[in-house]
This record gives C-alpha cells, sequence and structure tokens, in this order.
C-alpha cells in the first residue's frame, strides 16, 4: 500500500519538525537579540551570542511546548471522596477514586453500607464483586470508561481496586 503522504526524514527527525523550529526560533532569535542588545555592545560577540542562544533554546522551547501540550491533554485533579460530586458529576467519579482507594474507606464496610455511600449503580445484591462507572478519564487516547473495582469477602469489603 502507497503512503498518501511521504515525509522525509533527516537525521532521525521529520521534516515538519524542522519547520515548526523555525517558526519557533524566527521570534525567539529576535528576542534573544533584543535582549542582548540591553547588555552586550560589541556587535560582533552579541550575533555570535544571539545565534547561539537561538539554535539552543529553540529546541527546549519546542520540547517545553510538547510537553506542556501532553500535560495538558492527560491532567485531571484527585479529589478527596465527597458523597454529593459522586452523585452529581457521574462522568468525572475518576477524580474521586484514588481518594476512595487510598484511604481505604470502603474497606470492611458491608454491602448496604457502600450502597448508602456510593449508590447501588448496577451491582446486584447477591455479587461479591461490584463495578461503578467512573466517566472516562481525560487522556491522550483514553475512550474506555475506568471503573471502581469492590470486591467483598463475608458481606464484607476486602479490597478496592480501579481498571481501566
Amino acid at each position: 500500500m502507497r503512503e498518501l503522504l511521504y515525509i522525509p526524514v533527516i537525521f532521525g527527525v521529520s521534516l515538519e519538525v524542522y519547520f515548526i523550529l523555525v517558526i519557533l526560533g524566527t521570534p525567539s532569535f529576535f528576542f534573544w537579540r533584543w535582549l542582548f542588545k540591553k547588555f552586550i555592545k560589541a556587535d560582533r560577540k552579541r550575533i555570535i551570542i544571539t545565534w547561539l542562544t537561538t539554535i539552543f533554546a529553540t529546541p527546549l522551547i519546542y520540547v517545553g511546548i510538547c510537553f506542556l501540550v501532553i500535560y495538558a491533554v492527560t491532567y485531571y485533579p484527585n479529589r478527596d471522596f465527597d458523597k454529593q460530586r459522586w452523585n452529581t458529576f457521574k462522568e468525572k467519579r475518576y477524580e474521586l477514586s484514588k481518594d476512595i482507594i487510598k484511604s481505604k474507606i470502603l474497606i470492611g464496610k458491608s454491602k448496604t453500607e457502600v450502597i448508602k455511600l456510593l449508590g447501588t449503580g448496577q451491582n446486584l445484591e447477591g455479587d461479591d464483586t461490584w463495578y461503578y462507572d467512573l466517566g472516562v478519564r481525560p487522556g491522550l487516547f483514553n475512550i474506555d470508561e475506568a471503573m471502581l473495582n469492590i470486591y467483598f469477602k463475608n458481606g464484607k469489603v476486602e479490597d478496592v481496586s480501579k481498571s481501566h
């Protein structure tokens, strides 16, 4: 099968990365030139330092922007468990799940106590494993809903975990 669009790779880096670096490097160059003009009086020295700073700083700016974008896309807050928030924002229950697991607030509770705290969900009283939808956790390729898994033994919560 033929590729629809061939993008050449130079030194292991795709050509569009070089275009992005030129786009980022242009304002970076003018910024460094403006900054160094205030502090370095010798023209030749200022030009060399400006170019070197631009060449080394631009890839760092690019990597920083990439990390910020990835962080922004995958970030979600971890909140302390709040029954009202659990019942109101069902699509954002993943924010509360870490606290439920870490604090072990469900460990040792009976099925009736779990129902009072989390609701029934789609669970049956006779089952020893209960599941609660946590919603879709933000992320770059997340499409599956996360689940809170509650395991009972002898009618009491023995373990709580999360699955994606």
